[in-house]
């Protein structure tokens, strides 16, 4: 990516913490072994994918990445797939689990692991702190972000969405001025507040904060101190720097990028089918073919994918990702398949994702389902028809999707 000097200058005095230690418990059972940020999504990426290939293709290059619950699938993925910093250079993307420096508990908040590493900062004296979220889909320029946060003079930026108003009370929802300073912050409001004259929208908060070190140090500190906390950014932190006059807060509204930005929270298995599903769409909401802003994730060999067709009949693969390392002898429908799966002649999958090394059988009828690795199907399988009789051997969402949990052998 192109960027001028002084952007240049901003983002080599900028760390970057990727906050990637969530248990993801309304995503289970694709967390049953492994973090939320590391569950695949689009065939061949995992979600940590696209905050770091943001961060890549934004010119950040000093980057710590905060695991904690089951993380050696998401250890092994950074160090095997992004490995592609210059040491010399000073250039990282590594990974910290708790150092239990301060205490011997976990990271009990957001505002937690920031409080346990903040060493980190103290080594590295960066200027500024980029905190993020490993776990939404969305592309971004965090550079722009860094500009409009130094040149308001700003001792905090938080990056905001707009968001349909009755959807908005899962997230922390701002309020602000003509200026874009907030005025006001609510986490997970009943009643979210609208926008001013926009009644039927809100401001939500995107889980993308630029501190100024010493602000950010001293405000971990005090909540760390506090009696009365959930060690949560959200909740904790902005809450109570607002009430301080002298702290200069400000909105990033992510439509200053793009009149018609794409940001989505996968954290519950319904959000996560949805999103996976509108990447199938003629027009998808955000572009994994991008030479300009390329979505990157572990690279290895495979050979490519093979369709044996017995009949060239219209749609035996209509509206599907296919990734490499595949034999397909079935037919797909809005499918998403990940790599080295094998689907058997006759089989017929529709609206259906299926992560690695998957097998499935001949002449078998599955639908709405959310398949994870290592699954064996057998032949003539029926799922994703009959919810009920789905619940005796799999889960089923609210949503009426059916997940088949890793490893599994379906009888």
């Amino acid at each position: 990516m192109r960027m001028d000097t002084t952007q240049s200058t901003l983002l080599r005095n900028t760390l970057t913490l990727i906050l990637a230690g969530g248990q993801g418990e309304r995503l289970y059972p694709l967390t049953k072994d492994r973090s939320k940020p590391s569950v695949p999504f689009a065939g061949s990426f995992r979600i940590i994918d696209f905050t770091l290939s943001n961060c890549i293709n934004s010119g950040l290059r000093h980057i710590f990445v905060l695991s904690q619950y089951k993380s050696q699938s998401l250890n092994r993925h950074i160090r095997e797939g992004w490995s592609l910093l210059h040491r010399d250079l000073g250039e990282f993307i590594e990974t910290v689990p708790p150092q239990h420096r301060t205490h011997s508990r976990w990271y009990e908040g957001t505002a937690d692991a920031i409080y346990q590493n903040v060493y980190l900062l103290e080594q590295m004296r960066p200027e500024r702190v980029l905190i993020l979220s490993g776990d939404h889909i969305y592309r971004m320029n965090y550079g722009d972000m860094i500009d409009f946060h130094v040149r308001k003079n700003a001792d905090v930026t938080i990056s905001s969405f707009e968001y349909p108003r009755q959807d908005s009370s899962p997230f922390g929802v701002m309020q602000v001025n003509e200026d874009d300073q907030i005025l006001d912050f609510v986490e997970k409001p009943a009643d979210p507040p609208p926008i001013p004259g926009k009644p039927d929208r809100s401001l939500v908060n995107m889980g993308v904060y630029v501190f100024n070190t010493p602000t950010l140090v001293r405000a971990v500190i005090e909540d760390a101190k506090s009696a009365n906390t959930k060690y949560d950014i959200g909740k904790n932190i902005i809450p109570r720097l607002i009430e301080q006059e002298k702290t200069r807060i400000f909105s990033y509204q992510f439509t200053q990028q793009d009149p018609h930005p794409y940001w989505r929270d996968v954290g519950s298995i319904h959000s996560y089918y949805q999103a996976s599903m509108a990447l199938l769409d003629g027009h998808a909401p955000i572009n994994l073919f991008s030479d300009a802003w390329p979505f990157r994730t572990d690279s290895f060999s495979l050979p490519p994918s093979v369709f044996h067709v017995s009949s060239f009949k219209a749609g035996q693969i209509q509206e599907s990702m296919v990734a490499n390392g595949c034999v397909i002898e079935g037919e797909l429908v809005r499918c998403i398949i990940s790599p080295e799966v094998r689907v058997g002649e006759g089989s017929h999958l529709e609206g259906c994702i299926v992560f690695n090394r998957t097998r499935i059988g001949k002449n078998c009828k599955i639908q709405n389902t959310i398949i994870d690795k290592h699954v064996s199907i057998p032949d003539n399988t029926v799922i994703g028809y009959d919810a009920e009789s789905d619940r005796k051997q799999f889960l089923v969402s609210d949503g009426q999707i059916t997940v088949i949990p890793k490893n599994m052998e379906v009888v």
